[in-house]
């Protein structure tokens, strides 16, 4: 496929320009006071979200038929581009995590009752939800092992169980809760997907754990949940009984790529922090841009940023085709973990004490950047996907082409 195939068009260079002008006059001026996570930066979130939906740059991640603005995966790339930038441009835009992951799979896989109920708040920004699989007790990268127990009684799930890192589940208004429904069945088809809400007797969020020393607030955590007799209807079943797993597959590849989406505006960021306070600080007789260093530091980060862009673009453009994009969703998801982290620390590195302190959005960017090999899925998980795939094509004789 020609690179030409992934460009964006002039409609969407219009409006990747509009989410520019947005996030320059209403988003970067305001990031100190909402880094605060206080009421008053509640309140002006609040004001932020409502500017962007009357300006109609509202859930990009959903197609118009599901109340958002886009669908469309490459699309959604070239804006993320903007959106990415700041992590607050995400919240403002109403394309979060996990609100953005749960919103797809409510639109794919649920019932006209549950859209209804659940998905229409989401995209409203009326509510915000949590996604509920990850357990303490075992690995998060084997969602096969998952302890968590549903129990259908007449015509409800009663439900048992310890989870932790449910982003974003200290308010908000129902979870989606990955569950084993039947234990004797093959490993992929242990386990259910099922929607909680919040106030439903039994369920306890524990606390908000403390992750680089951010305890967050809001959408910004990271909750450790227990599930005591929880009872829910067995309609609020997503799919099928034993889809868990397929459906945490088909929420966890767009979840992945969304990742990575936001992270090519965080690098393309830091790389021009890094750019223009190099060409302005002056040690040891001239501007850091006269290093050799710092000249590596550039050149290697322009050539990773843009093998990330294009990576990231044609596996958005073969997802957009019907394809599931594993390997390539698996491979970009590792690779611009590794670069996103690069850049930064080059960046900070650039910017030497400065570069730690809150005088730039770098040090933020930094922890997060850690965060990025871990969470769906850590880099020697998607490295090994990446080399299974590729090795079982060559032992059935159809070696892996990298033009398809």
């Amino acid at each position: 496929m020609a690179i030409a195939d992934l460009r964006a068009s002039d409609e969407v260079h219009e409006l990747r320009a509009r989410y520019r002008a947005f996030m320059e006059e209403h988003v970067y001026p305001n990031e100190e006071a909402l880094f605060a996570e206080n009421e008053e930066s509640d309140a002006l979130i609040d004001q932020l979200r409502a500017l962007a939906k009357a300006e109609g740059l509202w859930a990009p991640h959903l197609p118009p038929e599901a109340g958002g603005s886009s669908g469309s995966f490459l699309v959604y790339a070239h804006l993320n581009e903007e959106i990415g930038r700041s992590i607050w441009g995400q919240l403002v835009f109403n394309c979060q995590a996990p609100d953005a992951g749960n919103g797809e799979i409510l639109w794919h896989f649920g019932t006209d009752e549950q859209r209804e109920r659940f998905l229409r708040p989401l995209v409203e920004g009326t509510a915000r939800s949590f996604f509920s699989m990850t357990e303490p007790e075992v690995a998060g990268s084997d969602p096969t092992t998952l302890r968590t127990r549903a129990v259908r009684e007449g015509d409800e799930w009663v439900i048992d169980g310890h989870k932790w890192f449910s982003s974003g589940a200290e308010g908000a208004a129902f979870g989606i809760v990955m569950a084993v429904t039947d234990p004797e069945a093959e490993p992929h088809r242990r386990a259910s997907q099922i929607i909680v809400p919040a106030d439903t007797p039994g369920v306890e969020i524990v606390r908000a754990v403390p992750t680089l020393g951010h305890r967050g607030r809001g959408w910004t955590t990271h909750c450790e949940v227990r599930y005591t007799g929880v009872r829910v209807p067995v309609s609020n079943t997503l799919g099928e009984v034993g889809d868990g797993f397929r459906i945490a597959q088909k929420r966890l590849g767009p979840g992945r790529i969304h990742h990575v989406m936001r992270w090519l505006g965080q690098m393309q960021r830091a790389f021009e922090l890094m750019c223009s306070y190099a060409l302005e600080r002056e040690a040891f007789g001239g501007p850091l841009a006269e290093k050799q260093t710092v000249q590596n530091w550039i050149a290697d980060s322009a050539a990773e940023i843009q093998a990330c862009r294009l990576l990231t673009l044609d596996a958005a453009h073969k997802i957009d085709q019907g394809d599931e994009a594993r390997v390539e969703v698996s491979l970009i998801k590792f690779y611009a973990a590794r670069v996103l982290h690069d850049v930064i620390d080059r960046a900070v590195q650039t910017h030497g004490a400065r570069g730690l302190t809150d005088l730039t959005p770098l040090g933020a960017m930094y922890a997060m950047a850690r965060g990025a090999r871990i969470y769906d899925g850590p880099d020697e998980v998607h490295r090994m996907v990446v080399a299974r795939r590729i090795l079982k094509s060559f032992s059935a004789g159809e070696p892996y082409r990298f033009s398809q």
